[in-house]
């Protein structure tokens, strides 16, 4: 079965820049997405902060780019939902829904996240029928119909201005006192002169209600407690995200809210495996952010699997037993114990060999030993500890312990 170098779970930004990052290193790279290439940017009809030489670009078009230059450097496509994976060990696998099997090296969690729902009565039931959470994707079917979005962040206050180019009116439901909205001042403005919107504050959904489809929200009021039917034909939810990790339960690591946690080098808690985008814990969700995570954790797979390999030929694959030594640059103890290590090695050439670990650039090596401070000398066969020598780094007598442990 074909081994991958890089897995990347999800086809969002975060995603397809890693696919182009995963590609143009040379490696064996797939993208795994169930859904159009692009994720929830697919579904943006404007993106206006996103350096380069465009001023703005729609989210299918700059999606589109990506993929395409992710496929020019090689990367593969495999259009299918991850359902399961088992993340621990050398090769990672991937289970799909279709009851496929894919196996890497290393793989990028890039998985997104999806439209938190209201859980309000008639919301399931109604979904596809006038419950919408994309603007972007059915906009054209209220043409001329009044409809209602819930929200008051920037996705639904954007959302809520692309849908007057269709609709006869907007009304927002906010949760806030008048006046007040989680948007950005410049989108928060404009929705307010806006002569199509219309808002209800102070005010949350309490069911949707309809035959066929959407007639009909009850909203009630936060502060009066009155509830109120007010017409619709369709209702678009922007009430946030939720992060697309129910596959990764009790697997990784992650916060009370599902998020993957990870380092600065978008590593997780298991060894090869790298979290890239909306599905991470992080302090900003924006196309900037996801290309930039999805470089950073192909760069940092990279690196893993530079390790993994030198790791097999030097230690694992040796003829000869190891003489593994971990030190400090910074450290002068370390230094003349590295002195005494080496003359070790030039005395008995042929039945050992010396291999050095500078604990600042190889902490998973270290991390695999155990090991907490440095100078430390392990003896090893076959990639397994043979023999402690750290008590003996800095005495002559060095030489002479290990040549009768090694014969």
């Amino acid at each position: 079965m074909t081994v991958y170098d890089l897995l990347i779970l999800g086809g969002g930004p975060a995603g397809l820049a890693a696919g182009i990052y995963g590609g143009r290193a040379k490696f064996k790279t797939a993208v795994i997405e169930k859904g159009v290439l692009g994720g929830t940017v697919y579904t943006t009809r404007e993106i206006v902060n996103y350096p380069g030489s465009f001023k703005e670009v729609s989210g299918p078009d700059l999606m589109k780019e990506w993929a395409e230059h992710a496929k020019h450097f090689g990367t593969e496509f495999i259009k299918s939902e991850v359902v399961d994976v088992e993340l621990e060990g050398e090769i990672k696998i991937v289970k799909t829904k279709k009851g496929d099997e894919y196996r890497a090296k290393a793989i990028i969690l890039a998985t997104g996240s999806e439209p938190r729902m209201l859980n309000v009565p008639g919301e399931r039931k109604f979904r596809g029928d006038g419950v919408s959470y994309c603007a972007t994707c059915d906009a054209d079917f209220y043409s001329g119909l009044e409809i209602i979005v819930v929200g008051n962040g920037d996705a639904a206050i954007e959302e809520a201005m692309y849908l007057t180019r269709f609709v006869s009116k907007v009304t927002v439901i906010v949760i806030h006192d008048v006046g007040i909205v989680d948007c950005n001042k410049n989108s928060a403005e404009r929705a307010f002169e806006n002569p199509k919107i219309e808002f209800l504050w102070n005010s949350v959904v309490n069911e949707i209600k309809g035959a066929d489809g959407v007639d009909a929200v009850v909203v009630k009021n936060l502060k009066t407690g009155i509830l109120t039917e007010v017409s619709a034909s369709g209702i678009f939810i922007y009430v946030g995200m939720i992060p697309r990790t129910q596959f990764l339960q009790e697997k990784i690591k992650m916060d009370s809210r599902g998020y993957v946690l990870a380092n600065e080098k978008m590593e997780t808690s298991i060894d090869g495996v790298f979290v890239a985008g909306d599905v991470r814990d992080k302090y900003l969700r924006q196309v900037v952010t996801a290309a930039s995570d999805g470089a950073t954790a192909v760069v940092a797979a990279e690196r893993y699997l530079l390790e993994e390999e030198a790791f097999k030929e030097q230690i694992v694959a040796a003829k000869s037993p190891v003489l593994l030594a971990f030190w400090n640059p910074t450290d002068a103890k370390s230094i003349h114990a590295l002195a005494n290590l080496e003359k070790s090695a030039e005395e008995l050439s042929g039945k050992m060999k010396l291999v050095k670990v500078d604990v600042y650039k190889n902490q998973r090596l270290a991390k695999r030993y155990a090991v907490k401070n440095t100078p430390a000398v392990l003896l090893l066969k076959e990639g397994k500890v043979w023999a402690d020598f750290t008590g003996f780094i800095q005495e002559d007598a060095l030489t002479e312990k290990i040549a009768e442990l090694i014969g």
